[in-house]
């Protein structure tokens, strides 16, 4: 039997690029006027797509952000997912985690920067927060099979669901802490720098870090 992914087919690819698109809609209304200024009628007309349709892919305005919050995560489980069980465990979280903020061309920037903006906007908005918090939940969840597979048939299941909590909190704490400055997107105070720093300092503890 193959072992190959499957690949999505025309319809996924046409309906997350829908959400996508509405995503994008969604963040730069929010920019512009605040979550609180913004409907979802807005957001639908900016995109280019009916309400209903809007409404068949988000339950909310705050909702329609969440591909763009999750972007990353996905990024970091599909290099994961790549790396072979038996290498070291902290140097392939690192290396997965690096390369997802070093996307090519001007990706990084972009797509850090609707980050950047979302998360300063859920300060003070209870309901994207909710829809972040939300965002990580889902990308933890996600996570734990992709490291169980990573840490062998021998790892305590207990250990590997403590790695992707903490695996998670250390990107989330990562990109809160960057998007209240000014940092750049790559070097010094960065994503990425920070994320790996973050992975030390929750994990460094961890035998299946240490291993």
């Amino acid at each position: 039997m193959s072992t190959e992914p499957t690949q999505p087919s025309l319809t996924e690819r046409r309906k997350a690029a829908t959400q996508l698109e509405i995503a994008r809609a969604a963040a730069a209304l929010f920019a512009e006027r605040g979550p609180d200024g913004t409907t979802a009628e807005d957001i639908a007309q900016r995109a280019g797509v009916a309400l209903r349709t809007f409404y068949r892919y988000f339950r909310s305005k705050q909702d329609a952000v969440g591909p763009l919050l999750s972007g990353g995560a996905e990024r970091w489980r599909s290099l994961l997912a790549a790396a072979e069980p038996g290498d070291a465990f902290a140097e392939v979280l690192e290396r997965a985690v690096t390369e997802a903020f070093r996307m090519p061309g001007g990706d990084a920037d972009e797509q850090l920067g609707w980050t950047r903006g979302l998360l300063r906007a859920a300060e003070r908005d209870p309901a994207l927060r909710a829809v972040w918090y939300r965002v990580n939940q889902d990308s933890e969840e996600r996570l734990l099979p992709v490291l169980a597979r990573l840490a062998g048939e021998g790892a305590d299941p207990l250990e590997v669901r403590l790695a992707a909590a903490a695996a998670t909190g250390a990107v989330r704490v990562a990109l809160e802490s960057w998007a209240a400055t000014d940092a750049p997107t790559d070097g010094p105070g960065s994503p990425a720098e920070l994320a790996v720093r973050c992975l030390h300092e929750l994990m460094g503890g961890m035998r299946l870090f240490r291993g």
